[in-house]
C-alpha cells in the first residue's frame, strides 16, 4: 500500500514559524530565496503543528513518548493522525521477553469519541482508539508482511497500526483501561481485518510514518463526516499481556503521557478540504 509522507517538527518557536508563514503569504516565494531559508517548508511545518492539543515537555517522560502536540485532521475522505514528541518518535521499543505472556506493547494512541461501529465493531462497545504499536514477542497483523521477508508472522517488533476498543477494568489496576475481551462463545461484530485475537482489535494495515519528532498515519474512511465531528486526545503508554493470558488479555499498564493531562478528549478534528 502507498506510504504517506510526513513533515518534520520545526525547531523554531511557534510565533516565529507563524510570522514566517504570514510573510510567505504576503510576499510570495520569490522574495524569500535570497536568505537561504526554505519558507515554504517553514509554512508547511507551521500548518502541521497548528491546532490540535499542545502540551509542555515533561522531564519525567522519556523523550520518544513525551507528547508536545497531537492532532487529527482530514483531507477529503482521509483522516491524518499526528503526534509530535520532544525527542525522536519511535526511537524506543520494548525489550523482548521471549514469550507472549507477560510481554509488553509500546504505543502511541489517539482515543476518540467515534462510535466503534464506524470501523466494524458493535455500536457503543467502548472507547474507540487508533493506535500505533510495537511488540517484539508476538505478531498481530497476520494479513501484512511489514518487514517484507515473506513471513507474515514475525514482524510485531515493527511499528504498525490498530483500532482498539477500550474500557476500564480494575483487574488491570484501579481505574486502568483494557482492550475489551471477547467472551468465550460470543460472536460480536468485528472488522474484516480482525487478527483473530479474543479482544476487540483490528489490524487494518495503515502504515505509520516516523520522521524526526513526528509520527503520522493516513487513514481512509467511508464516513468522513463522523470523523470531522469527533473529539480526541493523545496518549503514549505501555500495555501488558496478562501473565496467564486470560481475561483481561491486554491491559494498559503504564501511561507515559496524556496530551490533555486528564483524558478529557478535548481535541477537535480539523477539516482541511479536499486532498490533492
Amino acid at each position: 500500500m502507498p506510504r504517506p509522507s510526513a513533515h518534520p517538527h520545526s525547531p523554531r518557536p511557534a510565533g516565529l514559524r507563524l510570522a514566517i508563514a504570514a510573510a510567505l503569504l504576503v510576499a510570495g516565494p520569490a522574495s524569500l530565496a535570497h536568505d537561504g531559508v526554505d519558507h515554504a517548508a517553514e509554512k508547511q511545518a507551521a500548518d502541521q503543528h497548528a491546532g490540535g492539543i499542545h502540551s509542555a515537555p515533561a522531564e519525567a517522560v522519556q523523550a520518544p513518548f513525551d507528547i508536545v502536540h497531537t492532532k487529527i485532521s482530514t483531507e477529503g475522505n482521509t483522516a491524518i493522525f499526528h503526534i509530535a514528541v520532544s525527542g525522536k518518535a519511535g526511537d524506543s521499543k520494548p525489550a523482548s521477553t521471549g514469550k507472549l505472556a507477560g510481554s509488553s506493547v509500546f504505543s502511541y494512541v489517539w482515543p476518540t469519541t467515534l462510535d466503534p461501529y464506524i470501523v466494524g465493531f458493535e455500536h457503543k462497545a467502548g472507547i474507540l482508539a487508533f493506535a500505533v504499536t510495537a511488540h517484539p514477542d508476538f505478531d498481530d497483523t497476520p494479513l501484512f508482511d511489514e518487514n517484507g521477508d515473506g513471513d507474515l508472522g514475525n514482524d510485531g517488533d515493527l511499528w504498525h497500526s490498530h483500532w482498539v476498543v477500550l474500557q476500564p477494568d480494575d483487574a488491570c489496576g484501579k481505574g486502568a483501561l483494557k482492550v475489551v475481551d471477547i467472551a468465550e462463545g460470543s460472536q460480536p461484530r468485528l472488522p474484516r481485518t480482525w487478527p483473530g485475537l479474543p479482544i476487540l482489535i483490528d489490524s487494518p494495515g495503515w502504515d505509520p510514518v516516523f520522521k524526526g519528532e513526528s509520527l503520522q498515519v493516513r487513514v481512509p474512511f467511508d464516513d468522513i463526516g463522523a470523523v470531522n465531528a469527533a473529539g480526541f486526545d493523545g496518549v503514549t503508554a505501555a500495555l501488558r499481556v496478562n501473565a496467564s493470558v486470560h481475561s483481561p488479555l491486554l491491559c494498559v499498564a503504564n501511561v507515559f503521557k496524556v496530551a490533555s493531562g486528564d483524558l478529557s478528549l478535548p481535541g477537535k478534528v480539523q477539516h482541511q478540504g479536499t486532498a490533492d
